[in-house]
């Protein structure tokens, strides 16, 4: 059975049509491990549960995964055995060689779920979209996934994009009895990003803040004097506005990264990003190309058209030798944070006025 659906396992599952083998991973992590659990309580809850679905870790040796998924079931027709993040690229050839021999004779009797709540083992592609290290041949993960295609199912389980994801938050809202906004739910995704789990997390707060307080709607205020913004949200807001040449705001969201105790380095690290970004189109302009040609020479995994479109409106503040001095004011900083005596904060300080300063030159 080759790779399926999340809809198509959810139809299995529902009709109790269970393959002897499923492998569950990808980034959304909340799914991975719901559908886990909903396979899990099918496979192994007829009978005595507590004796038909074992739950094993990663860690767990092969020998001992075997002896789970042959016993036969108790007082039932089928079994579940599920074990979670089993790496096998941390796994020694030998064990490996039982797995395998142990996928190929797996038992009618048995659901077997090797599902990922964690571990995330996709292999990072080249520009010719090989994955690394393709010449050595495929890396034990990969052959994990193709086994699994060839004797049960796997489901990948991607993150969700926007719209779906604030259609979720509105009805999960109003299911404990606040109201949400559209904005409010907008300013939620921007501030934690894609990931369910945090989404729900977040969710969770904002409802219990709002009901407490006798009102009926999560408003984007309330998301704004709640959440707590990630990193690179605080940061890309921050750069926004030196590139803008707004100095307050600049510095108002420098405080805020001081005050929640981020990194200073990765504060940094995560500057740079809009900076390249202008460099690369602007660089891909001057060679007669356009700016989303950038993608096929860029090593980002996610660089997408909105982050080359918001590079090409932000390289109208800059000429290519503003461009290179900020770069070279990025790479003193890095330098500084790295072997300075000058304390950290100070460092971020002296580079936002810096670049500040950068970018009213360059409008003069």
């Amino acid at each position: 059975m080759p790779a399926i659906s999340e809809q198509e396992l959810r139809k299995q599952v529902a009709q109790g049509d269970l393959a002897r083998l499923y492998l569950l991973a990808g980034e959304e992590k909340l799914l991975v491990r719901r559908e886990a659990r909903r396979l899990m309580e099918k496979a192994g809850g007829e009978g005595v549960q507590a004796f038909n679905c074992q739950q094993l870790a990663g860690e767990t040796p092969v020998d001992s995964i075997a002896d789970a998924v042959l016993a036969m079931p108790f007082m039932a027709g089928r079994k579940c055995v599920a074990v979670a993040d089993f790496n096998p690229n941390d796994k020694p050839a030998a064990e490996l060689a039982k797995l395998h021999e142990l996928l190929d004779d797996l038992p009618e009797t048995t659901t077997l779920v090797l599902f990922y709540p964690t571990l995330d083992l996709e292999q990072p592609k080249d520009r010719k979209g090989q994955g690394k290290g393709a010449k050595k041949g495929k890396s034990p993960w990969q052959k994990l996934l193709d086994k699994a295609e060839k004797v049960g199912a796997v489901v990948r389980f991607a993150r969700r994009e926007a719209p779906e994801l604030r259609r979720g938050l509105l009805e999960r809202a109003g299911r404990q009895g606040c109201g949400m906004s559209r904005q409010a739910a907008d300013r939620l995704l921007e501030y934690v990003g894609k990931d369910m789990h945090m989404l729900r997390n977040e969710l969770e707060k904002l409802c219990a803040y709002t009901l407490g307080r006798g009102e009926k709607e999560i408003t984007p205020e309330t998301v704004e004097a709640l959440v707590h913004k990630s990193l690179e949200t605080t940061v890309f807001a921050m750069t926004d506005a030196v590139i803008e040449g707004k100095p307050a705001q600049a510095y108002k969201l420098l405080a805020l990264l001081f005050e929640q105790k981020e990194d200073e380095v990765g504060i940094l690290s995560t500057m740079l990003i809009p900076y390249m970004d202008m460099f690369r189109v602007k660089m891909a302009l001057e060679s007669g190309k356009t700016p989303q040609d950038i993608k096929a020479y860029t090593p980002e995994k996610r660089y997408n058209d909105f982050r080359v479109k918001k590079a090409q409106r932000s390289l109208r503040y800059f000429s290519t030798p503003a461009l290179k001095a900020c770069l070279d004011l990025l790479l003193e900083a890095d330098l500084a944070l790295k072997g300075s005596p000058l304390e950290k904060r100070t460092v971020l300080e002296r580079l936002v006025a810096q670049l500040l300063l950068a970018a009213q030159k360059e409008a003069a």
